[in-house]
């Protein structure tokens, strides 16, 4: 094993109701809280990544339709190497239910989407019917 593929602790503080929140959705993904946060933090630098070549350059020359998920693609590719169907389709799955899983929690925030267990499943609430 070399000294880059070691491994080492990260240790952070977060309120209460953050790990909670972060651990229910690992749970749910059926990844542990260190893959879960790992997976958490490398989807928000490439978002971090994409800002900054937009600022930087302006609109990205390389995919001038804008197609996302040719982009999202080409990056995983360039970044990790020959990725398999299965593997591509599980990164994008996962940038998919990081982007659902904060949409929903900033509903959520707004009153304007709940969970409900008698329902089986998200439901508008009364804030939430009307845009």
């Amino acid at each position: 094993m070399s000294s880059e593929d070691k491994r080492v602790a990260v240790k952070t503080y977060v309120p209460a109701y953050q790990k909670k929140r972060w651990r229910e959705h690992a749970d749910q993904l059926g990844m542990s809280q260190s893959e879960f946060l790992r997976t958490m933090v490398q989807a928000g630098r490439r978002g971090f990544d994409l800002a900054e070549k937009s600022e930087e350059g302006g609109p990205d020359t390389t995919n001038p339709g804008g197609n996302v998920l040719e982009s999202r693609i080409h990056d995983l590719l360039e970044s990790e190497g020959t990725l398999d169907w299965d593997e591509l389709r599980e990164e994008l799955a996962v940038d998919l239910e990081d982007r659902m899983d904060e949409a929903l929690s900033a509903l959520q925030d707004r009153n304007q989407v709940k969970y409900s267990g008698r329902d089986g499943g998200y439901t508008l609430t009364d804030e939430g019917g009307a845009r």
